[in-house]
């Protein structure tokens, strides 16, 4: 699983749910911005970077790393990209470092030499395979999502997408959350089949997911290139490049039309209708 890109999805979503995981109030999250940043000149890029908005210079900036392999210079390069951060972008806030281990044996043994460092409240550490209330927060429910068993993923994952359903009365926000667990939910179990997946979203919330909507767009792409194959023979290779970027609306209504096509020609004529009726 891509975990750097799921945590970074998570966290731009709902960033109250970083605040939460913290033992923070979930409000702290209306004061803050957050983005990845890559350091200047350097190969480092720090995974998430909670920025106070509006120069509040006395809360802190919260640099969030997200670890789910072994890695024995783990804190040699996290401990160095901070402070080439703060060192490149001359900050005078205080700072506060989050690492979330996906368990506790990954953490690196040898700390001897970041040791006060690790042991001071500058530094968090969070192992997300141990126990978390996640009753009330639907944000942390997802989290524990990334962590959690296999046999346990499908019955949390219809409780979330309940949750996120009756909690957030914002629709924008809602689907972003049914897209974010559908595509968790296919990295933990890449097995699942879409009749399964079905069976846990209902048939709206699957519509709108960006996995619903690929898989649409690529059966409606392979169905109307076959049809245009039998139809009028071999496509050229800047037609196929007109085709593919057509929406589903658009090859689905390219289907029924080409059934009266008899010539590539006639495929060009409506290709170039469809460019005029968009302009």
């Amino acid at each position: 699983m891509k975990t750097d890109s799921i945590f970074y999805r998570i966290f731009q979503t709902l960033p109250a749910s970083f605040f939460e995981l913290i033992n923070l109030p979930a409000t702290e999250a209306d004061v803050y911005d957050f983005a990845s940043v890559e350091l200047k000149q350097t190969a480092f890029r720090i995974d998430g970077l909670f920025l106070p908005i509006n120069n509040q210079p006395q809360r802190p900036i919260y640099f969030v790393e997200v670890q789910f392999q072994k890695d024995v210079d783990f804190y040699a390069r996290f401990f160095s990209e901070i402070f080439l951060y703060l060192r490149l972008y001359a900050s005078t806030q205080p700072w506060q470092a989050v690492v979330l281990f996906a368990k506790r044996s990954i953490e690196p043994t040898e700390i001897e030499p970041y040791r006060y460092l690790l042991e001071s409240p500058l530094v968090t550490r969070l192992y997300l395979d141990e126990p978390v209330d996640i009753q009330a927060s639907l944000g942390l429910g997802i989290i524990k999502l990334v962590v959690e068993n296999e046999k346990e993923v499908p019955t949390l994952a219809r409780n979330l997408l309940s949750q996120a359903r009756s909690d957030l009365p914002d629709a924008r926000l809602q689907k972003n959350l049914l897209d974010l667990i559908q595509t968790i939910v296919s990295y933990k179990l890449p097995r699942l089949s879409p009749q399964e997946l079905a069976r846990m979203f209902s048939i709206s919330d699957l519509r709108n997911t960006r996995y619903y909507q690929e898989v649409r767009y690529e059966e409606a792409l392979n169905y109307t290139t076959r049809l245009l194959e039998r139809r009028i023979g071999g496509i050229s290779q800047d037609l196929q490049v007109q085709i593919n970027k057509l929406s589903v609306e658009d090859l689905e209504n390219l289907g029924l039309a080409l059934l009266d096509f008899t010539s590539a020609a006639d495929l060009v004529t409506w290709l170039n209708n469809q460019g005029s009726s968009d302009a």
